[in-house]
């Protein structure tokens, strides 16, 4: 009785992806390792462990692949990826501060392109150009395809195995995200837009349907490029990445993901920037846009959306209003009757939606509650997110006068920030801190602040 093939789990690493995609491909071609190795001249074992992510293949492996299961250059495209993960390991394992260094963040950001990244980091977030943008989007009924001018005649077609390789990448980076930040992956998934995305886009859909989901995918990059600016406080890039993304959702007539990125990211954006009314207008214009197409889901994150912005407005009454209506649809929803990209939304991350609004509005009592609900549910993985949950805890246990548990939760969060390369984990640090001045003569305090300064040196302050 043959061995049964390990599962793989693509979204692990670009190493996994490239071994799952591998292992597909072969599959589809109706070949065996032992086969597959004969025909490239390499041994099975070989195929074997590049195919469970226990190697790096090289060049000539990939190469060789991807001529004897005629991929026509898809793994090919995949080696930018890989190479760039081989060489982020080996510089994690070469760092005399070890892998859980957040080191500086315009490290994080590429060392060769430093000087550049600063200058994007500065680039200002833009809340005049909200309006226009969202009037613009309002006034586009029908979405149009984006002109496939100077592509008449081209070999390639995109079809439903494309979309399909682009979008299990999708699926990778976004849990490399959450579990690293953005500073370890940001780097691997411009690559990818700029090479196999922009290839993608390039050429021609084989039908109408092919192409509105190539729009959507290509929407979902860059909705996950602007939240990864975001992350290493590039705000002006992120606002510029989330309407490129907007925009995409016209191609792919996809009013509803539209709606969902002009309230969560855009909205969010906003409200990141200090600037809630702005925050306000769009997520109110997703809201009564998606009203006749909406899921119950989709509309909870809208609503939340809306509830943060009256929160930070100091508007008590609305924000209970419209935690109510996302409490209330979100008992609605069924999974399997939502985007896949509402996914995430669950009972925890609503939780975490209401417990920031409560902070806002200065009752540390329900913060704390709403708070335990997010992280008890809260996957181990989810490393960003449970460094700043656990650090808005500390700020709320710190608002509540309740000294020794706010250190003793914050040095946690300063934990979980120091496993990542996030702009957002950072600045959240800084904010308990900030949080903690008042009882600075406190012994907890003081020790607190060498913590800092000894496990994550970029947030002393």
């Amino acid at each position: 009785m043959g061995q049964i093939p390990r599962t793989l789990q693509p979204s692990l690493s670009d190493r996994h992806f490239f071994g799952a995609e591998l292992r597909r491909l072969r599959e589809r071609a109706n070949f065996s390792q032992a086969r597959l190795g004969a025909m490239i001249r390499f041994s099975a074992d070989l195929v074997r462990r590049v195919e469970t992510a226990d190697r790096f293949p090289s060049r000539e492996f990939v190469e060789a692949c991807d001529k004897a299961l005629a991929t026509g250059g898809a793994l090919i495209r995949l080696l930018p990826l890989l190479e760039g993960s081989r060489a982020d390991e080996g510089m994690r394992t070469t760092s005399p501060s070890g892998p859980t260094n957040a080191g500086t963040l315009l490290t994080a950001l590429g060392e060769e392109a430093s000087g550049v990244a600063d200058m994007i980091v500065r680039v200002p977030f833009q809340p005049g150009v909200l309006d226009r943008a969202a009037r613009d989007w309002l006034n586009t009924s029908a979405g149009p395809r984006l002109s496939v001018a100077g592509r008449l005649g081209s070999p390639d077609q995109v079809d439903e195995e494309d979309l399909h390789s682009a979008e299990t990448a999708l699926g990778m980076f976004r849990q490399l995200d959450h579990t690293h930040g953005a500073g370890r992956v940001h780097a691997q998934v411009q690559r990818y837009v700029e090479g196999e995305l922009n290839r993608l886009l390039a050429n021609i859909p084989t039908s109408e349907a092919v192409g509105r989901h190539l729009y959507a995918l290509a929407a979902g990059f860059f909705e996950l490029c602007g939240y990864q600016a975001v992350d290493t406080g590039a705000h002006g890039l992120a606002q510029r990445r989330y309407l490129r993304a907007l925009r995409l959702t016209e191609a792919a007539n996809d009013r509803l993901y539209g709606s969902y990125l002009l309230a969560v990211n855009i909205g969010h954006l906003a409200l990141h920037c200090g600037h809630p009314e702005p925050a306000r207008r769009m997520a109110l214009t997703a809201v009564k846009e998606s009203e006749t197409r909406t899921t119950p889901a989709v509309a909870a994150a809208l609503h939340a959306v809306v509830a943060r912005t009256h929160a930070r407005l100091g508007r008590e009454g609305d924000c209970l209003t419209h935690l109510d209506i996302a409490e209330k649809q979100l008992a609605r929803s069924k999974p399997e009757d939502e985007p896949a990209w509402i996914g995430y939304f669950d009972a925890a991350y609503l939780a975490d939606e209401i417990a920031h609004c409560f902070h806002d509005l200065g009752l540390p009592q329900h913060t704390q509650q709403h708070l335990g609900d997010a992280l008890t549910a809260l996957s181990p993985t989810h490393v960003r997110r449970l460094a700043i949950d656990t650090a808005l805890l500390a700020s709320s246990l710190a608002a509540a006068g309740r000294i020794d548990e706010a250190c003793a939760t914050a040095r946690e969060a300063v934990d979980y920030a120091a496993r990542t390369t996030s702009h957002r984990c950072l600045q959240r640090i800084v904010e308990v801190q900030a949080d903690l001045e008042p009882y600075r003569c406190e012994p907890e305090v003081r020790e607190f602040g060498e913590y800092v300064r000894h496990r994550l040196p970029l947030a002393a302050v």
